[in-house]
């Protein structure tokens, strides 16, 4: 990335006005100076996500995420911070200064960009093998699987070479080092072999991020090699648990639902018969991350998993995780073929798109499959079934006409009096709440995070002096950032007092770009957003901030005389006019 200078950043970051920017990805309501919404980074019902103007931060009470308005795009978005940087900036109108790098910050360039452009120069090479002579066993395969030309460009399907050096030694050709290589997963580096690829003899599936670019690759081996799929590992532009397959195709579908697969021949047939909202997700089972993802771009899924009995057990496992950040989900029958390539094959688009209109309701799907454990010809297994049932039917729904809707179909499914079966679920439904509690409890999202008493005192006062600039007068020469004793602590305390001595505005957004690191970005905003109980009066708030002035200062004190050698008769000094210092602090009058 090229460098731009603090100046640049700033003046980008003060025209993109963080709930503008906010607002347009998550719904906002307005609550006294604040915003606040659904947290879009962990599930919840309740809104702990908050965006405050005054500070140019976010920063969510539930999961403790965080930041300013480069932080949110960085973690919405998977950008980097240059990415963040150039979307924002082409947002405000703001015109980057164009800078040629020489070649020494070519090699100090991003090694994020230099992976991403390693994994684009690999697909355009296996793209261009599949058409050649070398590819054609690739070429045919695709063409025995029934995809056109057109589907296989648009993909950016291709073929690795049988020899196992093959793209190493075009890609070291294009002036790629050794240890990035290695960096990106598509070749490995050893004392015995040297140099060779991780994919080799292979049909390649690009995998793109939600932008189009190719951050992995997947693929099958042609002939009886092991592992039959291969997909790319981990590296630092590619997290399979954040991705899904075909999302940057499917995120402009005209469509209001998606369809969930779990094989990228599922999802390219899909594509190629016209439904252009089919994904799936990368080798592995379904995860929170790629759920949250979903979430941003579909209220309404429709799983189209394999019809065998992995394919349910997935499915099972998918529709509560689904449901709980509020998806609507559906279940695509695929009988009697295995899955849905090969049901598109065997019946055509327009019969799959029967089955989509017949999709089962994912909470009727999860009892029918509960059936299949019980006799129903047996009265004791039935009446457990129905037990079984009714404590689902109290856990599930919150509201009482939605769970005697659901009680009225599961009776004329299963030959049973709806009055009797609702009887149960209200014998069940004190104990199901007491459920719903203790599934609150163990979300470990939702306890609160235990903070240090001192850091406590020390994040409240940080976030105040952020608030109401008018106290730092009061403090002034009396607190400084060596009394911030805990380290995050003590930093932001050195930036916010720069600010303040510096006369210009006091933004503590602008404190989160000192840190690369999105824990620490996520840590500030936290300082800066600690909050007390609501207190009762304007004399409560002016005491309480009176009490944490002084704890901080006679902590401060405290930890100082524990270090302090009695030959130190500067530090002697120090302590003088700190005990001073409280003195006048403990005299001294809040007034807000």
């Amino acid at each position: 990335m090229p460098y731009y200078s603090d100046d640049i950043i700033e003046e980008v970051r003060s025209k993109n006005d963080i709930v503008d920017v906010i607002g347009s990805y998550v719904k906002l309501e307005k609550k006294g100076s604040n915003y606040f919404g659904c947290c879009p980074f962990h599930a919840e019902k309740t809104p702990s996500f908050s965006v405050t103007p005054s500070k140019q931060m976010f920063y969510c009470f539930g999961c403790h995420k965080g930041g300013n308005v480069f932080t949110f795009l960085q973690e919405y978005e998977n950008y980097s911070f240059g990415e963040a940087l150039e979307a924002l900036a082409d947002r405000a109108g703001v015109n980057l200064p164009k800078q040629e790098l020489t070649p020494e910050k070519k090699r100090e360039a991003d090694k994020r960009e230099l992976l991403l452009a390693i994994n684009k120069e690999a697909a355009k090479y296996f793209y261009t093998l599949l058409r050649s002579e070398r590819g054609k066993r690739a070429y045919d395969y695709f063409k025995r699987r029934e995809l056109s030309d057109e589907t296989m460009q648009r993909f950016g399907l291709g073929y690795s070479d049988q020899y196992s050096d093959d793209l190493y030694k075009y890609l070291r050709k294009r002036g790629y080092d050794d240890m990035l290589l290695k960096e990106s997963g598509l070749v490995v580096i050893d004392e015995v072999r040297g140099g060779h690829d991780k994919f080799w003899n292979r049909a390649m599936f690009p995998i793109m991020d939600v932008r189009g670019r190719v951050i992995a690759f997947g693929g099958r081996v042609m002939g009886d090699g092991e592992p039959k799929y291969l997909n790319s590992p981990e590296t630092k532009i590619f997290n399979k648990r954040r991705n899904l397959f075909a999302l940057n195709f499917a995120k402009n579908t005209k469509k209001n639902y998606m369809l969930l697969c779990e094989g990228y021949m599922d999802v390219i047939s899909l594509h190629q018969a016209g439904f252009d909202n089919a994904v799936a997700s990368l080798g592995t089972a379904l995860t929170e991350e790629q759920v949250q993802l979903l979430s941003r771009y579909t209220k309404e899924i429709y799983l189209t998993y394999d019809s065998d009995g992995a394919g349910v057990d997935a499915a099972i496992r998918a529709i509560p995780m689904l449901n709980k950040v509020g998806i609507k989900t559906k279940i695509v029958n695929m009988q009697p073929m295995k899955d849905p390539d090969e049901f598109i094959k065997a019946y055509g688009a327009e019969e799959y798109e029967k089955r989509i209109r017949d999709a089962e309701n994912s909470f009727l799907f999860l009892i029918r499959i509960l059936s299949r454990q019980y006799d129903m010809s047996d009265p004791t297994d039935k009446s457990s079934f129905f037990h079984e049932t009714a404590k689902r039917l109290a856990v599930s729904f919150e509201d009482t006409l939605e769970r005697r809707i659901y009680a009225r179909e599961l009776a004329k499914n299963y030959d049973v009096s709806e009055d009797e079966l609702m009887q149960m679920v209200n014998r069940l439904g004190e104990s199901a709440g007491l459920m719903r509690e203790n599934d609150r409890a163990k979300d470990g999202r939702n306890r609160p995070k235990k903070e240090d008493g001192m850091k406590k005192s020390q994040m409240l006062l940080l976030s105040w002096l952020a608030e109401r600039h008018e106290l730092y007068l009061s403090i002034k020469g009396k607190i400084g950032a060596d009394d911030f004793t805990d380290p995050m602590c003590h930093r932001a305390a050195q930036m916010l007092f720069e600010q303040f001595e510096s006369g210009n505005d006091i933004v503590p957004a602008r404190i989160i770009d000192a840190f690369t690191d999105t824990e620490e970005q996520s840590q500030i905003a936290g300082i800066f957003n600690a909050a007390i109980h609501k207190v009762e009066s304007k004399e409560d708030m002016e005491k309480a901030i009176k009490e944490t002035i002084i704890r901080i200062k006679q902590n401060s004190i405290e930890q100082t005389s524990k270090n302090l050698s009695p030959s130190d008769i500067e530090g002697l000094m120090k302590m003088i006019e700190d005990k001073k210092a409280l003195e006048h602090l403990e005299k001294m009058k809040i007034e807000i």
